[in-house]
């Protein structure tokens, strides 16, 4: 059974180099475990969503639960799926820049993006819209 999983989380004293870190590592181990996703950073605030096999997306949230760059986790959506939205991203990175900006307004109640503020409908339309939309960096 497949599932998609969305939480989010705060940064912990976070640099360039534990960006492009965080991402290399996912890409390598998304990869080896059928895990497809998106991550996004936002004033301090991760947001990711991962779909794959139930127990292998599971494995790796607890992964996640131990990364000290990591604080105050929540799971946001949880649930069943029959397909994959990120068939094509074993990780990709969405970030708050000039280019993506309306995207992360657009489903903010705020003038700051909080994804602990948002439905879950909202979050996964977020993340339908990044796919066709967004700029990833890499």
């Amino acid at each position: 059974m497949m599932i998609r999983l969305i939480y989010a989380s705060r940064a912990v004293n976070l640099g360039p180099a534990d960006v492009k870190d965080i991402l290399s590592s996912s890409r390598k181990n998304n990869q080896q475990l059928a895990i497809t996703g998106a991550l996004s950073l936002s004033n301090g605030i991760f947001l990711q969503c991962l779909e794959g096999e139930r127990s292998a997306v599971n494995a790796l949230y607890h992964h996640i639960l131990k990364d000290k760059r990591h604080t105050r986790p929540e799971i946001l959506v949880l649930e069943e799926i029959t397909q994959r939205q990120f068939t094509s991203w074993n990780m990709g990175l969405i970030a708050a820049t000039a280019e993506n900006s309306a995207i992360f307004l657009k489903y903010s109640p705020t003038s700051e993006f909080d994804p602990f503020l948002l439905p879950a409908p909202a979050l996964k339309e977020f993340f339908t819209e990044v796919i066709s939309n967004a700029r990833l960096l890499s």
